[in-house]
């Protein structure tokens, strides 16, 4: 098979709705629960570095999901797109947590980690799709899913750090 076939937009389209509409939701939300918490995102290096993170990740995974939805794209623009994007979530992510560790200790080192991981993973299904693999949208997908979960994880906690605090 010719490597330009290898993208066929309707089998996906579903796939980066779904995720999209789930991430510009997850988005507003964390917002909200940041504003009814802004005082004690505020004052703490730990909540503040992932109230930034959990956002621009969300938003980015949105901007990922908008951008392979344009049309008259092939697998090059789709895996370059997606690996420039991956690449500035995870610059935020580890800029965002690192600048949280040499504030606070209360961060654990394997939620950088995680996310790193992670992010990279996106990155390599990315570059491995920009060079005519199909097997790399799969991986860069179950990545975008993954990331997307694990900023959901790090919402919880900080929701739940900030109540937690409030009740010391």
């Amino acid at each position: 098979m010719m490597a330009a076939d290898i993208y066929r937009p309707g089998q996906w389209t579903d796939f980066f709705l779904l995720v999209g509409t789930g991430a510009v939701t997850l988005t507003g939300l964390v917002f909200v629960a940041m504003s009814l918490n802004l005082k004690g995102i505020a004052v703490d290096a730990t909540h503040r570095n992932r109230a930034i993170n959990t956002l621009t990740g969300l938003s980015l995974v949105f901007l990922r999901c908008a951008l392979v939805l344009m049309g008259a794209q092939n697998h090059r623009s789709i895996g370059a797109e997606l690996f420039v994007v991956a690449g500035i979530s995870a610059a935020v992510f580890v800029k965002g947590y690192a600048q949280a560790l040499r504030m606070s200790d209360r961060l654990r080192v394997s939620r950088i980690v995680g996310g790193s991981l992670v992010h990279g993973v996106e990155m390599i299904g990315a570059a491995l799709f920009y060079l005519g693999h199909l097997a790399g949208l799969y991986i860069a997908a179950v990545a975008i899913v993954t990331n997307t979960c694990y900023m959901i994880t790090a919402a919880w906690l900080l929701v739940i750090g900030v109540v937690d605090e409030k009740k010391q």
